[in-house]
């Protein structure tokens, strides 16, 4: 099976050309064998290009390195987008700069731009703020969970909580380099008031228009960029009082630029996504 390796500021995915059939040609068993780093190709999840439906181009679905199955990946599917745009140049239909892509996502419609000078920009719609569309137990089902306290490995920690349509914690710290992400990261992953998991980002504010950002991800555990996680944080930002509604948000591969808008309630997200390696395994 042929395959290709794109990466997202370091956070890598295997694409699979997945447009001759609705379902991913892969089990989720499949995708952690090929996710192992030492007996397989090595990636932070796979991620299948289906036929579009509800009138959309394309869908995206995509496995964790751990076998489950998020609502949507930021940095994937801008790696999505750049892949889409090799196999239509393949077709003798190259897409021409800026082209939008309507993906059929689990979080919904997601639209990314391939831009002129080779970044993608993601309309990555609306966030969500009430408990129970992250979801979460840390409030009531329709109130906002903003700067409230949350004990984790013995500590209480201020968080935001924020979903992209898949769900962020958000907590501001001093600094990032110095938080223990393999110890804490699990234990918010699978604290009891958040029942289907939670992505959580420590945030480092720099300046109200420059954020740090290191991230554990939900399934996957700590990478190098999470695009749904600079966007929650962005947002969790403005709703603390700390940063801008447009800002740079510095991850360990790289930055990202966020925007909030303030006109349409949307978040968008502009950032690169490049090629590593096409391949095929048996």
């Amino acid at each position: 099976m042929e395959f290709s390796k794109y990466h997202g500021l370091g956070n890598d995915f295997i694409l699979v050309d997945n447009r001759h059939q609705p379902e991913p040609v892969l089990s989720a068993e499949d995708a952690v064998r090929w996710c192992d780093r030492h007996f397989g190709i090595g990636a932070d999840g796979v991620i299948f290009a289906l036929p579009g439906q509800a009138g959309t181009d394309y869908t995206m679905r995509i496995y964790n390195s751990d076998g489950s199955e998020p609502e949507m990946c930021g940095n994937g599917i801008r790696c999505l987008a750049k892949f889409l745009e090799t196999l239509e140049t393949a077709d003798g239909k190259a897409p021409q700069a800026p082209h939008t892509y309507r993906i059929h996502t689990l979080a919904g419609l997601i639209s990314p731009t391939l831009q002129p000078d080779g970044q993608v920009t993601v309309d990555m719609g609306p966030p969500y703020l009430l408990a129970q569309e992250i979801p979460t137990t840390l409030a009531a089902a329709d109130e906002k969970v903003v700067a409230v306290p949350l004990t984790v490995a013995d500590q209480t920690w201020s968080v935001t909580c924020v979903s992209m349509g898949n769900p962020h914690c958000i907590t501001f710290v001093d600094d990032v380099a110095a938080t223990a992400l393999e110890a804490i990261g699990p234990q918010f992953e699978h604290h009891e008031v958040f029942p289907q998991r939670i992505n959580t980002e420590f945030i480092q504010v720099v300046r109200p228009d420059y954020l740090k950002m290191r991230v554990w991800e939900r399934g996957a555990g700590i990478t190098l960029a999470c695009g749904t996680g600079a966007c929650a944080s962005l947002v969790a930002g403005v709703l603390n009082g700390m940063c801008d509604r447009a800002a740079t948000v510095e991850l360990p591969g790289g930055p990202l630029q966020i925007e909030w808008s303030a006109t349409d309630n949307r978040v968008y997200m502009t950032g690169p996504a490049e090629l590593a390696f096409r391949g095929d395994r048996g």
